[in-house]
């Protein structure tokens, strides 16, 4: 059972992209994480000119809560300026493999919601 629901999740999603910065794009993305106790660490997708200098909202989100000292998350919210599924690139994905292997993964489109585990967004994932 999740800490908090999924439309709150999804706020504090939405409330992340509004701080996204996308001038080449143009395509602003908000995440939220919640860990096991309850506490919710946004992020949003920052790009740079130089496009290995960009941030995904996943792993801004992500970065937070472990600098912080969190280690355990229950969940992940992502929504997309344009209002279909945004799914994590490959590099998100890798992290969250990694660092949050168990949580749930909410995507936001204006079809609906839709979960997925870690495991289903990356079948093989590297280990070292």
């Amino acid at each position: 059972m999740l800490p908090v629901d999924v439309d709150t999740l999804i706020k504090e999603a939405e409330e992340a992209k509004k701080h996204a910065i996308a001038p080449y794009s143009g395509f602003t993305v908000g995440a939220a994480l919640v860990t096991d106790g309850g506490r919710i660490y946004r992020g949003c997708n920052i790009e740079n000119p130089s496009l290995m200098l960009s941030f995904c909202a996943e792993r801004s989100a992500l970065i937070k809560a472990l600098t912080e000292g969190e280690r355990d998350f229950k969940a992940m919210g992502i929504v997309s300026g344009d209002g279909r599924y945004c799914f994590p690139c490959g590099g998100c994905r890798q992290m969250l493999a990694e660092f949050a292997p168990d949580i749930e993964i909410y995507l936001v489109s204006d079809k609906g919601i839709k979960k997925y585990s870690v495991q289903e967004l990356l079948p093989y994932t590297f280990k070292r």
